[in-house]
């Protein structure tokens, strides 16, 4: 399925049919996924539509045992460079010497004068 050209309503419901086909594969009724889930059947009834809150869409997995593939269905996103750079903050590039010449300078100053 090319979702790039569907609407996001047409995407939910056949979503819902997936999930549909999964509580049926189990040989579950709506009302034992819906105690497996604690929700509702007519929550059942709706995400198998493909309108359902992500909450309970979640709960619904949890009940047919499908959580293991969230990870296929919506991936861990790494952080992007541009990310990792902000999160890293500004790293100093080169030294500035500015330490150097004031811990000289307060040596300098703890010397004795020579006479």
């Amino acid at each position: 399925m090319d979702y790039t050209i569907k609407s996001p309503a047409a995407i939910a419901e056949a979503l819902g049919q997936r999930l549909k086909q999964a509580r049926l594969n189990r040989d579950f009724t709506q009302r034992e996924v819906a105690e497996r889930a604690g929700v509702s059947r007519k929550a059942v009834l709706n995400a198998e539509k493909g309108k359902a809150q992500l909450e309970i869409l979640v709960a619904i997995l949890q009940a047919l045992d499908l959580t293991t593939q969230l990870d296929q269905f919506l991936p861990p996103q790494p952080p992007s460079p541009i990310q990792l750079a902000k999160l890293q903050g500004k790293q100093r590039q080169r030294a500035s010497g500015q330490r150097d010449k004031q811990q000289g300078d307060e040596e300098d100053s703890r010397e004795e004068p020579e006479w």
